[in-house]
Parts: C-alpha cells; structure tokens; sequence
C-alpha cells in the first residue's frame, strides 16, 4: 500500500506504481465541486493503464462529515463510475480527520481480494 500523491507534478510518476495492483484506493474531497471534473478525468485515464486491469476501486469520498459537501451520488454521477464496466467499484463516505468508514474501506479491499483470489 502506498499514498501517490494527487498533485499535478506528481501524476506522470503514478504509472511507476501499478505493478501488480490488486485494487486502486480513490480519494475524493466531498466539498471541492470546482475539482471533481479534474478528478474524473484523472481517474479515467487510470484505469485504461494495462497495468491496473482486473483492479477493483474503492472510492473514499472524505470530508464526508462537512455540512454540505457532495453526496454519494454526486460522486457517482461527477466520476461516472455507473459507466465503469472494466473495473469492480465501491463507494464509501469517511472523513479523514474522524476515521469514520476508513476501516470498513479496508475490510472491502480485503473481502474483494478474497473474493477473486481463485479466478485466475
């Protein structure tokens, strides 16, 4: 497991990372609108590197706990994970400053691996 990093100076490098990715842990900032295109557009081109075939995504949409941050479905709907056919997806609201479902996260990764350990 490592932490990429998600600034513009870094994202050529993140292809360095891929090698045997079993599943690619997406954070999204619930209450930064004006970035969540950026975001899909980013997301969209990872997951087309031959590298993260057969990886499921778990998306952590953090600062779940803001008064007025994006929903679910706003997230959904921003990163058009209900057109990404490729790849396992999940959703889940946490806050990085709480805690809240960054366990539950784990535990899906964990299930999902599991889950697909015998088919291949």
């Amino acid at each position: 497991m490592g932490d990429v990093g998600g600034q513009k100076t870094l994202r050529t490098y993140w292809k360095n990372y891929f090698e045997k990715t079993d599943t690619l842990i997406w954070v999204v900032d619930a209450t930064d609108r004006e970035r969540l295109d950026d975001c899909r557009q980013e997301l969209k081109g990872l997951l087309v590197q031959e590298r993260l075939m057969g990886a499921s995504l778990l998306v952590f949409k953090n600062k779940s706990d803001v008064s007025g941050c994006m929903t679910e479905d706003d997230i959904r709907e921003g990163l058009q994970l209900d057109s990404i056919l490729t790849h396992k997806w999940h959703i889940l609201p946490c806050s990085a400053m709480t805690g809240s479902n960054l366990q539950e996260g784990l535990q899906w990764v964990v299930q999902d691996a599991k889950d697909r350990l015998f088919l291949y």
